[in-house]
């Protein structure tokens, strides 16, 4: 093992035995839903437009624009007329790399969904009591929540009867989108050729849904074959001279890993960076301010107010831009974010999110970052310490970031199939 990072600071390599085994029949389902617009309210949106695999499994933009938008990337526009866009997506678009994997507890920026028995059913999310039995993972669980969210897939109040019931309660809406699927003349007889529970098209639910998507999503991007990878596994000349200097830098001075620990590289844990904030954020009722608390949302507690969840780092070179708001274009500015969050944000410019234009959204995105108040307390609430690291060194760093990237990547189980319309 090369300089400070010695084999008991690095961790184990992933195998197949840390991932849930999914079925591949049901995984082929979940390939097809996942490109199709029929699980949004408006059928005119689906979940590859923002984790698509041309940019990552993301979107390539700071905050998405969701249902009512059109296109794809950083190309996509916000919509005309009555089905324009009414907000942005609040958060940056995350990746969806190694998300079957066992370990993981806890997803979403601000935590707000976890492996629990809080409510009964396994999970502590936001439709309590009223999430659906039998969800195989953590992962089948987080698919459903993009379906009945306004602005991302369900569509605005009186659009659509979907995003009706959800306002109603969040399982009505998706008794809905079931229905469309139990009467589609090619998801009904393939649900029950896959899911030994059921035997006619009318008895899917949106848990062979979300079990479906689950079993694509952990399939498609499990990503475990990158240099690094195979640095951990036993090859030593898998790294360059300059990706073993930048890893002794994660592991030791530069102090990366004591937040982006063990092999899914995250402590799934949540930390105040001081991101420059923008956006409409996910304001929590009677807050004056269009800010985003981040974790204190879900948890109510002061302490964690402007902390958000330690992302994964496999692929980390394919999602920019980076931040729970997408604040920094490439890796070099958020790692000199990491290491002087003060000067970081003196530097920042609005020019540096990637937000499309949006006329009347303009005059709001930057309304926090430009309340002075508001800023010093997120500045006050930073839980990071300043680090000092030469140009080298961080041209090290970044080197080292880039070999977490996998071989296999380009070349996934499913791909993109050839009926989907940007």
């Amino acid at each position: 093992m090369a300089g400070a990072a010695a084999a008991q600071d690095l961790p184990r390599p992933l195998t197949d035995d840390d991932f849930i085994p999914f079925d591949m029949e049901q995984a082929a389902i979940g390939h097809q839903l996942f490109y199709d617009p029929i699980l949004s309210g408006n059928q005119n949106i689906a979940c590859a437009h923002c984790h698509h695999p041309d940019f990552g499994t993301s979107d390539g933009l700071s905050l998405g624009i969701g249902e009512g938008g059109e296109g794809l990337g950083p190309d996509r526009t916000p919509g005309i007329g009555a089905n324009k866009i009414r907000k942005r997506i609040p958060r940056n678009s995350p990746g969806l790399w190694n998300l079957g994997a066992k370990d993981i507890h806890t997803v979403f920026h601000d935590g707000r969904l976890s492996i629990s028995d809080v409510y009964g059913n396994g999970f502590n999310s936001p439709a309590q009591e009223w999430l659906p039995d039998g969800l195989n993972s953590l992962l089948a669980a987080q698919a459903l929540f993009p379906l009945t969210s306004q602005f991302e897939m369900a569509g605005n109040v009186a659009e659509n009867e979907v995003t009706g019931a959800v306002h109603d309660r969040i399982d009505k809406g998706w008794s809905i989108l079931a229905k469309r699927i139990r009467t589609s003349s090619y998801y009904g007889s393939a649900m029950v050729a896959a899911f030994d529970e059921i035997e006619t098209a009318e008895e899917i639910t949106i848990t062979q849904i979300a079990n479906a998507l689950a079993a694509f999503m952990a399939i498609e991007w499990r990503s475990t074959d990158s240099a690094f990878d195979q640095y951990l596994a036993g090859n030593t000349d898998a790294l360059t001279v300059t990706q073993k200097s930048g890893m002794d830098l994660f592991y030791g001075k530069a102090q990366c890993s004591s937040c982006h620990s063990g092999s899914l590289m995250t402590d799934q844990k949540f930390y105040a960076l001081g991101l420059p904030p923008f956006g409409p954020g996910r304001t929590r009722q009677w807050d004056p301010y269009a800010r985003d608390v981040g974790r204190m949302g879900e948890s109510n507690r002061l302490e964690d107010a402007y902390r958000f969840r330690t992302p994964m780092l496999r692929n980390i070179v394919l999602t920019a831009p980076y931040g729970h708001n997408g604040a920094f274009p490439d890796l070099e500015s958020i790692i000199r974010h990491h290491l002087n969050p003060r000067t970081s944000q003196e530097n920042w410019t609005p020019q540096m999110a990637a937000l499309p234009k949006i006329p009347w959204l303009q005059k709001t995105d930057f309304l926090v970052w430009e309340d002075r108040f508001e800023m010093e307390r997120q500045f006050n609430k930073i839980d990071i310490d300043a680090i000092q690291l030469s140009e080298l060194e961080v041209q090290s760093l970044i080197s080292f970031l880039h070999s977490l990237t996998g071989f296999s990547v380009n070349s996934p189980k499913f791909g993109v199939p050839e009926g989907f319309i940007p």
